[in-house]
């Protein structure tokens, strides 16, 4: 059998996704592979300005698309309030929500606008209230798909949750580790509970490996020369972006999918090669931690569903 590829993506004409992180990297491979075969895809970004270059590039990579560029700021539940309130007014509907944006920030500890740790508050409690308000509209969506985005540093990570917040040990490569770990408990928990309410709304994950997206980059920019050599050698072990934005683009769109399904290269250590379905780590498919978690992100956001 032939490795999965986007010549598989089946058509996606009168389907609506929002891709967030999509003016760059992973997402934006996704956003413009989804409008090639014919979604409506609306790039859900922090900088409008870098969203509105990545929206005319797919617009000229892809004849008749048309991608809508909107402001979405990950780390401030407030941003992710309003925009969850425009899309319910102007679109009415989603079918396909790819939560793909993310961060890792080395040096000292940073926290979001609410208070929160930078990478957990931005990798999955912005992700886990905008699924929680824009699950209205995906529930009158079309074989509606949520998909989250893991990373295989999280088969590494341990949940504190007497320290979720790294406020007494902080270190910025196990804080991003944790916060992809929480990543993949809220899809696998997220599918549960979907199951359980007999939801026609579908979770599933995937990972992209070691990709050579610009986070590793952006996070060693403020180190000095020393950090920009060691972020360029890092890319030297990558597989190419295009490569790396397959598994969420199968997890998104492939029939048969199922929920719970997790996705991601197939190689050495599962950094790089073929599309194959991937396993979460043990606790990463606990379900004491998927509602331990659960009932946390809704206490500390105030967001509650399901």
């Amino acid at each position: 059998m032939n490795p999965w590829n986007t010549s598989d993506i089946p058509d996606q004409t009168g389907r609506l996704a929002i891709v967030t992180g999509a003016n760059s990297g992973l997402g934006r491979v996704t956003a413009t592979e989804l409008a090639r075969h014919g979604a409506d895809v609306v790039l859900a970004v922090r900088n409008v300005a870098a969203g509105e270059d990545a929206a005319r590039d797919i617009a000229s990579a892809v004849p008749g698309a048309k991608p809508r560029v909107r402001r979405l700021d990950l780390a401030s539940l407030a941003s992710v309030r309003e925009f969850a309130d425009g899309v319910a007014e102007e679109l009415g509907r989603v079918d396909l929500l790819v939560n793909n944006a993310g961060l890792v920030v080395l040096g000292p500890r940073r926290t979001t606008s609410d208070g929160f740790e930078l990478h957990l508050g931005t990798n999955l409690l912005g992700h886990f209230v905008l699924t929680g308000r824009l699950l209205p509209l995906l529930t009158r969506g079309e074989a509606p798909r949520v998909v989250s985005l893991s990373s295989i540093t999280h088969k590494t990570a341990h949940l504190d949750f007497d320290d979720l917040m790294s406020e007494r040990d902080y270190r910025a490569a196990p804080a991003y580790g944790a916060s992809k770990l929480a990543t993949t408990v809220f899809g696998l928990e997220l599918d549960r509970r979907l199951r359980a309410a007999g939801s026609p709304v579908l979770s599933a994950l995937a990972h992209p490996g070691i990709s050579g997206t610009n986070l590793t980059p952006r996070a060693w920019a403020d180190r000095g020369r020393a950090g920009r050599w060691i972020a360029r050698l890092g890319l030297l072990a990558t597989q190419p972006v295009e490569q790396g934005a397959l598994p969420q683009l199968r997890a998104a769109t492939a029939p048969g999918v199922r929920g719970g399904q997790f996705f991601g290269p197939g190689g050495f250590r599962e950094m790089r090669g073929r599309v194959v379905e991937a396993p979460a780590s043990a606790e990463a498919a606990d379900p004491a931690v998927g509602q331990r978690l659960w009932s946390v992100a809704q206490e500390l956001t105030g967001v509650t569903y399901l």
